[in-house]
């Protein structure tokens, strides 16, 4: 078992902590956080130990889990891979392009991994279907949320978007050519809702929303690709997929078939690929202890979590 500090424990940090502690791949040694009042609070209502040293505790793991708010990612990270630890980091990785890839270096240097908290990888109906999304030409997502005061500190984009944006470089086999956006402020200091179009260099392009002061939740994507249309519910975990084929010479009475202007005939037909209940949260880390067991490379890297801030950021300059 691979022994596991946590850093912070606000709302995030709590869940990360249940999940470690109940995990058969990780040793919960301890957490840390910089507000004691409520790192002790925790560990009296939890049981975990509260470590008031962050460095004592990077010392006592192999693992650190840095769940702080995001101003302070790097800081943490770099204390932590400096010392020789692996380390999961929630997503945004760091506030900067520079910080990411200081770590990125630094880990290269002392030969730990590092995996970037890009939970929606691990939601059942994106894995479901990951597979079947190849070459997407088009790509719509929406991802709306009630207001929450927690995570207003940074842009909708960083705070929401930039899920969407690490899932679309995930299927998407192209280099970023353009990027065009807009923002508004409406009860924060920084952007509440978003709207982003990525145009790709193969000619993809990608239109994503995000809002977090909408009045009902949706996070649903949808890629169109020559013969499919795949949509996934990140939310309601389903999906849904219409495929098309050339049509039979004679379809049969429930068959449904179009035919374009050069008389061309398609079948529509559908598929249903099972959605396996999972917790992703608990997938995401222990997968993460399986890469550093047997030496493979994380899911989600500490270069593709950089590369989803890159976009968000050049999204959040178009502003």
């Amino acid at each position: 078992m691979l022994k596991v500090g946590v850093l912070g424990a606000g709302h995030l940090g709590k869940i990360h902590l249940r999940l470690l502690n109940e995990s058969s791949k990780y040793q919960l040694v301890g957490f840390y956080d910089a507000d004691a009042i409520n790192g002790k609070k925790v560990a009296d209502e939890f049981g975990y130990t509260y470590y008031e040293n962050i460095n004592t505790l990077i010392e006592a793991v192999d693992v650190v889990d840095v769940v702080t708010p995001t101003l302070s990612h790097f800081d943490c990270a770099k204390k932590a891979i400096e010392k020789g630890k692996h380390i999961f980091i929630e997503k945004p990785i760091t506030n900067t392009l520079k910080e990411a890839e200081t770590l990125i270096s630094l880990s290269e240097k002392q030969g730990v991994k590092g995996q970037v908290g890009h939970v929606e990888r691990f939601n059942p109906a994106f894995t479901s279907v990951k597979d079947a999304i190849k070459d997407p030409m088009f790509i719509e997502t929406h991802r709306l949320a009630e207001f929450n005061p927690r995570g207003t500190d940074v842009p909708v984009v960083l705070d929401l978007m930039i899920h969407d944006i690490d899932a679309i470089l995930s299927v998407v086999d192209s280099k970023v050519r353009f990027v065009n956006a807009s923002g508004v402020s409406v009860i924060s200091n920084s952007p509440d809702i978003a709207n982003a179009r990525i145009e790709f260099e193969n000619g993809c392009v990608a239109n994503l929303t995000a809002s977090r002061i909408s009045l009902k939740s949706m996070r649903k994507s949808r890629f169109f690709q020559k013969d499919a249309y795949i949509s996934v519910d990140f939310l309601e975990k389903k999906v849904e997929v219409v495929k098309m084929k050339d049509a039979p010479e004679k379809p049969g009475d429930f068959d449904m078939v179009l035919q374009n202007a050069e008389g061309v005939k398609k079948q529509i037909y559908f598929e249903n690929p099972e959605v396996a209940a999972n917790n992703a949260i608990l997938d995401e880390l222990e997968t993460f202890a399986d890469a550093i067991v047997h030496d493979r490379t994380p899911i989600v890297t500490l270069q593709q979590g950089t590369n989803a801030l890159r976009v968000a950021l050049q999204i959040i300059e178009s502003f």
